[in-house]
Protein backbone atom coordinates (compact mmCIF):
# COMPACT_ATOMS: atom_id res chain seq x y z
CA UNK A 1 0.00 0.00 0.00
CA UNK A 2 1.14 3.28 -1.04
CA UNK A 3 0.89 5.28 2.75
CA UNK A 4 2.24 8.97 0.97
CA UNK A 5 -1.09 9.25 0.21
CA UNK A 6 -4.85 9.40 0.14
CA UNK A 7 -7.80 9.99 2.99
CA UNK A 8 -6.15 9.49 6.42
CA UNK A 9 -8.05 5.67 7.03
CA UNK A 10 -5.59 4.83 5.03
CA UNK A 11 -3.15 6.34 6.22
CA UNK A 12 -3.76 5.12 9.52
CA UNK A 13 -3.52 1.53 8.18
CA UNK A 14 -0.27 1.52 6.94
CA UNK A 15 2.13 -0.35 9.35
CA UNK A 16 0.21 -0.22 12.44
CA UNK A 17 -2.31 -2.70 12.10
CA UNK A 18 -2.54 -6.15 11.78
CA UNK A 19 -4.02 -7.66 8.28
CA UNK A 20 -7.17 -9.23 7.64
CA UNK A 21 -8.35 -12.22 10.31
CA UNK A 22 -11.26 -14.27 10.35
CA UNK A 23 -14.14 -12.69 11.69
CA UNK A 24 -15.12 -14.17 15.35
CA UNK A 25 -18.81 -14.30 16.32
CA UNK A 26 -18.90 -10.73 18.24
CA UNK A 27 -17.65 -9.02 15.18
CA UNK A 28 -20.02 -10.86 12.87
CA UNK A 29 -22.79 -9.33 15.06
CA UNK A 30 -21.16 -5.49 14.33
CA UNK A 31 -23.40 -2.98 11.96
CA UNK A 32 -22.26 -3.00 8.13
CA UNK A 33 -19.43 -0.55 8.00
CA UNK A 34 -18.22 -0.41 11.59
CA UNK A 35 -15.48 -2.76 11.32
CA UNK A 36 -14.11 -0.42 8.40
CA UNK A 37 -14.09 2.35 10.51
CA UNK A 38 -10.81 4.68 10.85
CA UNK A 39 -8.37 4.00 13.56
CA UNK A 40 -7.65 7.39 15.70
CA UNK A 41 -4.16 6.90 17.31
CA UNK A 42 -3.38 9.35 19.82
CA UNK A 43 -0.10 10.45 20.77
CA UNK A 44 1.27 7.74 23.22
CA UNK A 45 0.21 8.60 26.76
CA UNK A 46 3.53 8.70 29.09
CA UNK A 47 2.34 6.01 31.48
CA UNK A 48 2.32 3.84 28.00
CA UNK A 49 5.98 4.86 27.77
CA UNK A 50 7.00 4.01 31.34
CA UNK A 51 5.58 0.88 30.95
CA UNK A 52 6.33 -0.64 27.68
CA UNK A 53 10.53 0.98 27.80
CA UNK A 54 10.98 1.17 32.09
CA UNK A 55 11.31 5.00 31.87
CA UNK A 56 10.57 7.05 34.74
CA UNK A 57 11.02 10.86 33.24
CA UNK A 58 9.54 11.15 29.90
CA UNK A 59 8.86 14.05 27.92
CA UNK A 60 5.55 14.46 25.83
CA UNK A 61 5.31 16.81 23.12
CA UNK A 62 2.40 14.65 20.84
CA UNK A 63 -0.78 15.58 22.01
CA UNK A 64 -0.53 19.75 22.15
CA UNK A 65 -0.94 19.80 25.75
CA UNK A 66 -0.24 22.95 27.71
CA UNK A 67 3.07 22.74 29.10
CA UNK A 68 2.19 24.83 31.79
CA UNK A 69 -0.47 22.47 33.22
CA UNK A 70 -3.71 23.47 33.93
CA UNK A 71 -5.34 26.72 35.49
CA UNK A 72 -4.33 27.38 39.43
CA UNK A 73 -8.12 28.73 39.43
CA UNK A 74 -9.20 25.69 38.21
CA UNK A 75 -7.34 23.23 40.30
CA UNK A 76 -8.98 25.19 43.08
CA UNK A 77 -12.51 24.86 41.60
CA UNK A 78 -11.72 21.14 41.16
CA UNK A 79 -10.75 20.76 44.87
CA UNK A 80 -14.07 22.61 45.65
CA UNK A 81 -16.39 20.58 43.56
CA UNK A 82 -14.92 17.39 44.85
CA UNK A 83 -17.74 16.74 47.78
CA UNK A 84 -20.52 16.99 45.10
CA UNK A 85 -19.06 14.67 42.70
CA UNK A 86 -21.95 11.90 44.20
CA UNK A 87 -24.43 14.80 42.46
CA UNK A 88 -25.31 14.70 38.28
CA UNK A 89 -24.25 17.52 36.73
CA UNK A 90 -26.77 20.24 34.83
CA UNK A 91 -27.19 18.58 31.76
CA UNK A 92 -26.76 21.26 29.97
CA UNK A 93 -24.10 23.36 31.92
CA UNK A 94 -25.87 26.69 31.55
CA UNK A 95 -23.31 28.64 34.06
CA UNK A 96 -20.74 27.18 31.74
CA UNK A 97 -23.03 28.17 28.49
CA UNK A 98 -23.23 31.74 29.88
CA UNK A 99 -19.73 32.49 30.45
CA UNK A 100 -18.94 30.92 26.95
CA UNK A 101 -21.54 32.92 25.30
CA UNK A 102 -20.32 36.15 27.65
CA UNK A 103 -16.22 35.54 26.14
CA UNK A 104 -17.87 35.18 22.44
CA UNK A 105 -20.18 38.17 22.81
CA UNK A 106 -23.47 35.64 22.16
CA UNK A 107 -26.19 34.19 23.96
CA UNK A 108 -25.91 31.31 25.57
CA UNK A 109 -28.96 29.46 23.11
CA UNK A 110 -25.72 30.05 20.86
CA UNK A 111 -23.86 27.37 22.61
CA UNK A 112 -23.36 23.47 22.89
CA UNK A 113 -20.80 21.80 25.07
CA UNK A 114 -19.64 18.39 24.89
CA UNK A 115 -17.10 15.99 26.36
CA UNK A 116 -14.23 17.33 24.34
CA UNK A 117 -14.69 18.85 20.95
CA UNK A 118 -14.57 15.47 19.32
CA UNK A 119 -17.91 14.80 20.74
CA UNK A 120 -19.17 18.06 19.13
CA UNK A 121 -17.86 16.51 15.86
CA UNK A 122 -20.09 13.38 16.75
CA UNK A 123 -23.08 15.33 17.47
CA UNK A 124 -22.54 17.46 14.33
CA UNK A 125 -22.14 14.77 11.94
CA UNK A 126 -25.04 12.34 13.62
CA UNK A 127 -27.59 15.36 13.70
CA UNK A 128 -27.23 16.25 10.25
CA UNK A 129 -25.97 13.91 7.86
CA UNK A 130 -28.46 11.44 6.24
CA UNK A 131 -26.40 7.85 5.12
CA UNK A 132 -24.44 8.66 1.73
CA UNK A 133 -24.47 11.96 2.36
CA UNK A 134 -20.50 13.31 1.84
CA UNK A 135 -18.33 16.02 4.01
CA UNK A 136 -15.73 17.92 2.16
CA UNK A 137 -12.55 18.44 3.83
CA UNK A 138 -9.03 19.41 3.56
CA UNK A 139 -6.16 16.46 3.88
CA UNK A 140 -3.95 16.21 6.06
CA UNK A 141 -6.11 17.10 8.88
CA UNK A 142 -8.02 16.51 11.97
CA UNK A 143 -9.02 12.63 11.45
CA UNK A 144 -12.16 12.88 13.47
CA UNK A 145 -14.18 14.25 11.11
CA UNK A 146 -13.51 11.31 8.96
CA UNK A 147 -14.02 9.28 11.96
CA UNK A 148 -17.47 10.88 12.77
CA UNK A 149 -19.02 11.23 9.10
CA UNK A 150 -18.27 7.07 8.90
CA UNK A 151 -20.10 6.81 12.07
CA UNK A 152 -23.03 8.65 10.67
CA UNK A 153 -22.98 6.85 7.78
CA UNK A 154 -21.59 9.09 5.54
CA UNK A 155 -18.85 9.72 3.40
CA UNK A 156 -15.81 11.91 3.06
CA UNK A 157 -14.21 13.68 1.08
CA UNK A 158 -10.70 15.05 0.84
CA UNK A 159 -8.92 17.80 -0.90
CA UNK A 160 -5.57 18.12 -0.40
CA UNK A 161 -4.20 21.20 1.09
CA UNK A 162 -2.22 23.99 -1.13
CA UNK A 163 0.64 25.22 0.41
CA UNK A 164 0.15 23.36 3.71
CA UNK A 165 -3.10 24.97 4.12
CA UNK A 166 -6.69 24.40 3.20
CA UNK A 167 -7.41 25.30 -0.55
CA UNK A 168 -10.74 27.39 0.02
CA UNK A 169 -11.24 27.37 -3.56
CA UNK A 170 -10.72 23.77 -4.45
CA UNK A 171 -12.77 23.05 -1.34
CA UNK A 172 -15.36 25.40 -3.20
CA UNK A 173 -15.15 23.26 -6.09
CA UNK A 174 -15.77 19.96 -4.48
CA UNK A 175 -18.79 20.48 -2.75
CA UNK A 176 -21.50 18.58 -4.86
CA UNK A 177 -25.41 17.65 -4.75
CA UNK A 178 -24.51 15.02 -1.52
CA UNK A 179 -22.53 17.57 0.24
CA UNK A 180 -23.59 18.36 3.80
CA UNK A 181 -21.05 19.45 6.06
CA UNK A 182 -17.52 21.43 5.09
CA UNK A 183 -15.01 21.08 7.72
CA UNK A 184 -12.50 23.88 7.82
CA UNK A 185 -9.74 23.49 10.82
CA UNK A 186 -7.97 26.84 11.30
CA UNK A 187 -5.32 26.88 12.37
CA UNK A 188 -4.66 23.15 10.67
CA UNK A 189 -3.80 20.23 12.67
CA UNK A 190 -0.87 19.05 11.83
CA UNK A 191 0.17 21.78 9.79
CA UNK A 192 -0.62 24.78 11.83
CA UNK A 193 -1.82 27.35 8.96
CA UNK A 194 -4.82 29.64 8.95
CA UNK A 195 -7.67 30.59 6.28
CA UNK A 196 -7.46 33.95 5.86
CA UNK A 197 -10.67 36.06 6.79
CA UNK A 198 -11.67 37.28 2.93
CA UNK A 199 -10.98 34.01 1.61
CA UNK A 200 -13.14 32.30 4.39
CA UNK A 201 -16.16 34.64 4.05
CA UNK A 202 -16.09 34.62 -0.03
CA UNK A 203 -16.03 30.78 0.70
CA UNK A 204 -18.99 30.71 2.88
CA UNK A 205 -20.49 32.71 0.15
CA UNK A 206 -20.30 30.48 -2.02
CA UNK A 207 -22.12 27.27 -0.61
CA UNK A 208 -25.59 26.31 -1.30
CA UNK A 209 -27.87 26.96 1.56
CA UNK A 210 -27.70 23.39 2.75
CA UNK A 211 -24.51 22.69 3.07
CA UNK A 212 -23.14 23.75 7.00
CA UNK A 213 -19.50 24.99 7.31
CA UNK A 214 -17.53 23.70 10.45
CA UNK A 215 -14.77 26.22 11.92
CA UNK A 216 -12.86 24.25 13.76
CA UNK A 217 -10.86 27.00 15.73
CA UNK A 218 -9.17 24.76 18.58
CA UNK A 219 -6.06 26.31 18.69
CA UNK A 220 -7.65 30.01 17.79
CA UNK A 221 -6.01 31.36 21.22
CA UNK A 222 -2.46 30.79 19.74
CA UNK A 223 -2.91 32.63 15.79
CA UNK A 224 -1.56 36.03 15.76
CA UNK A 225 -2.22 36.12 12.06
CA UNK A 226 -3.70 39.61 11.55
CA UNK A 227 -6.00 37.72 8.78
CA UNK A 228 -7.41 35.12 11.05
CA UNK A 229 -10.83 34.66 11.42
CA UNK A 230 -12.45 31.55 13.76
CA UNK A 231 -16.01 31.55 12.03
CA UNK A 232 -17.65 34.20 14.94
CA UNK A 233 -18.22 37.15 12.35
CA UNK A 234 -20.23 34.65 10.35
CA UNK A 235 -22.32 32.93 12.92
CA UNK A 236 -23.47 36.40 13.92
CA UNK A 237 -24.66 37.17 10.78
CA UNK A 238 -26.81 34.05 11.24
CA UNK A 239 -25.13 32.02 8.12
CA UNK A 240 -24.82 28.31 8.40
CA UNK A 241 -21.82 28.33 10.23
CA UNK A 242 -20.30 26.31 13.57
CA UNK A 243 -17.68 27.15 15.36
CA UNK A 244 -15.43 24.89 17.24
CA UNK A 245 -13.62 25.33 20.50
CA UNK A 246 -11.75 23.59 23.30
CA UNK A 247 -10.48 23.82 26.89
CA UNK A 248 -7.84 20.93 26.07
CA UNK A 249 -5.21 22.88 24.17
CA UNK A 250 -4.45 26.84 25.80
CA UNK A 251 -6.58 26.50 29.25
CA UNK A 252 -4.66 23.10 30.14
CA UNK A 253 -7.66 20.98 30.82
CA UNK A 254 -7.49 18.26 28.05
CA UNK A 255 -7.80 15.22 30.69
CA UNK A 256 -11.27 16.70 32.12
CA UNK A 257 -12.62 16.62 28.16
CA UNK A 258 -14.79 19.78 27.67
CA UNK A 259 -15.03 21.40 23.96
CA UNK A 260 -17.81 23.62 22.55
CA UNK A 261 -19.76 24.71 19.80
CA UNK A 262 -21.03 27.67 18.45
CA UNK A 263 -23.56 28.36 15.89
CA UNK A 264 -26.95 30.23 15.48
CA UNK A 265 -29.37 29.30 17.97
CA UNK A 266 -31.50 27.32 15.80
CA UNK A 267 -28.32 24.97 14.78
CA UNK A 268 -27.83 24.35 18.22
CA UNK A 269 -31.21 23.41 18.96
CA UNK A 270 -31.15 20.60 16.39
CA UNK A 271 -27.19 19.49 17.96
CA UNK A 272 -29.51 19.28 21.15
CA UNK A 273 -31.08 16.42 19.78
CA UNK A 274 -28.81 14.24 19.68
CA UNK A 275 -26.77 15.37 22.84
CA UNK A 276 -25.95 13.28 25.27
CA UNK A 277 -27.96 13.36 28.62
CA UNK A 278 -24.83 14.29 30.55
CA UNK A 279 -21.78 15.26 28.45
CA UNK A 280 -19.65 17.38 30.80
CA UNK A 281 -19.03 16.10 34.09
CA UNK A 282 -20.10 17.86 36.93
CA UNK A 283 -15.82 18.31 37.93
CA UNK A 284 -14.91 19.71 34.36
CA UNK A 285 -17.72 22.26 34.21
CA UNK A 286 -16.24 23.77 37.46
CA UNK A 287 -12.90 23.57 35.97
CA UNK A 288 -13.99 24.85 32.81
CA UNK A 289 -15.43 27.84 33.61
CA UNK A 290 -12.88 28.97 36.56
CA UNK A 291 -10.63 28.59 33.66
CA UNK A 292 -12.05 31.34 31.53
CA UNK A 293 -11.66 33.74 34.24
CA UNK A 294 -7.65 33.04 34.56
CA UNK A 295 -6.51 35.89 32.73
CA UNK A 296 -3.02 35.75 34.31
CA UNK A 297 -2.68 31.61 33.15
CA UNK A 298 -3.98 32.36 29.52
CA UNK A 299 -1.01 35.15 29.39
CA UNK A 300 1.61 33.31 30.63
CA UNK A 301 0.30 30.12 28.00
CA UNK A 302 0.60 32.24 25.63
CA UNK A 303 3.72 33.90 25.82
CA UNK A 304 5.56 30.44 26.54
CA UNK A 305 4.62 29.58 23.38
CA UNK A 306 5.69 32.64 21.46
CA UNK A 307 8.77 32.04 22.75
CA UNK A 308 9.38 28.14 22.57
CA UNK A 309 8.05 28.67 18.86
CA UNK A 310 10.79 31.57 18.18
CA UNK A 311 13.28 29.61 20.17
CA UNK A 312 12.42 26.18 17.99
CA UNK A 313 12.46 28.34 14.22
CA UNK A 314 16.23 29.58 15.33
CA UNK A 315 17.34 25.73 16.50
CA UNK A 316 15.50 24.48 13.56
CA UNK A 317 17.11 26.43 11.09
CA UNK A 318 20.47 26.17 12.47
CA UNK A 319 20.33 22.32 11.85
CA UNK A 320 18.74 22.89 8.32
CA UNK A 321 15.70 21.23 9.24
CA UNK A 322 12.25 22.97 7.37
CA UNK A 323 9.37 23.38 9.11
CA UNK A 324 5.71 25.05 8.26
CA UNK A 325 5.54 28.09 10.32
CA UNK A 326 2.86 27.84 12.65
CA UNK A 327 -0.10 30.10 14.19
CA UNK A 328 -0.92 27.02 16.68
CA UNK A 329 1.63 25.66 19.81
CA UNK A 330 2.84 22.85 17.48
CA UNK A 331 5.19 22.85 14.65
CA UNK A 332 5.18 20.26 11.64
CA UNK A 333 8.85 19.79 10.88
CA UNK A 334 10.67 17.68 8.07
CA UNK A 335 13.31 15.89 9.44
CA UNK A 336 14.07 14.34 5.68
CA UNK A 337 14.45 10.92 6.75
CA UNK A 338 12.12 8.01 7.76
CA UNK A 339 9.53 9.56 10.15
CA UNK A 340 8.40 6.72 12.54
CA UNK A 341 11.99 5.68 12.66
CA UNK A 342 13.01 8.60 14.09
CA UNK A 343 10.33 8.78 16.11
CA UNK A 344 11.20 5.33 18.03
CA UNK A 345 14.59 6.90 18.21
CA UNK A 346 13.25 9.95 20.37
CA UNK A 347 11.09 7.60 22.48
CA UNK A 348 13.79 5.78 23.45
CA UNK A 349 15.22 8.86 24.77
CA UNK A 350 12.04 9.12 26.78
CA UNK A 351 10.55 12.10 24.31
CA UNK A 352 7.37 11.30 22.63
CA UNK A 353 6.22 13.49 19.45
CA UNK A 354 4.14 12.51 16.84
CA UNK A 355 5.14 10.87 13.82
CA UNK A 356 3.59 12.30 10.11
CA UNK A 357 3.38 8.77 8.87
CA UNK A 358 -0.35 9.01 10.45
CA UNK A 359 -1.33 12.26 7.88
CA UNK A 360 0.89 10.89 4.69
CA UNK A 361 3.56 12.83 5.72
CA UNK A 362 6.39 10.20 5.73
CA UNK A 363 9.62 12.30 6.89
CA UNK A 364 7.91 14.90 9.14
CA UNK A 365 7.25 14.83 12.76
CA UNK A 366 4.45 17.17 14.65
CA UNK A 367 6.12 18.68 17.70
CA UNK A 368 4.36 20.51 20.75
CA UNK A 369 5.76 23.80 21.50
CA UNK A 370 6.96 23.31 25.39
CA UNK A 371 8.77 25.34 27.78
CA UNK A 372 12.38 26.50 26.96
CA UNK A 373 13.78 23.89 29.01
CA UNK A 374 11.88 21.09 27.79
CA UNK A 375 12.53 22.20 23.97
CA UNK A 376 16.44 22.24 24.92
CA UNK A 377 15.46 18.52 25.70
CA UNK A 378 13.81 17.41 22.89
CA UNK A 379 16.57 19.29 20.61
CA UNK A 380 19.31 17.50 22.46
CA UNK A 381 17.13 13.77 21.72
CA UNK A 382 16.62 14.84 18.38
CA UNK A 383 20.48 15.77 17.40
CA UNK A 384 21.43 12.40 19.11
CA UNK A 385 18.77 10.49 17.25
CA UNK A 386 19.72 12.19 14.08
CA UNK A 387 23.57 11.03 14.15
CA UNK A 388 22.52 7.54 14.93
CA UNK A 389 22.18 7.18 11.12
Amino acid sequence: MNCSGGPPSRWLACGARPGPRPLDRFARLARAGVLDLPEYVPGKPVEEVRRELGLEDVLKLASNENPLGPSPLALRALASALAAAHVYPEAAAPELRAAIARRHGVTPDMVLVGNGADNVITMICLALLEPGQEIVTGAPTFPAYEHAARVAGGRPVFVPLRDHAFDLEALAAAVGPWTKLVFVCTPNNPTGTVSPREELLRFVDGLPERVVVVVDAAYAEYAEDPRYEDGLELIRQGRNVLMLRTFSKVFGLAGLRVGYGVAPPGLIRVLERVREPFPVNRLAQAAALAALDDREHLERSLAVNREGKSYLYKELAARGLRYVPTEANFLLVDVGRPADDLYRRLLRRGVVVRPGTAWGLPTSIRVTIGTRDQLARFLQALDAALEEG
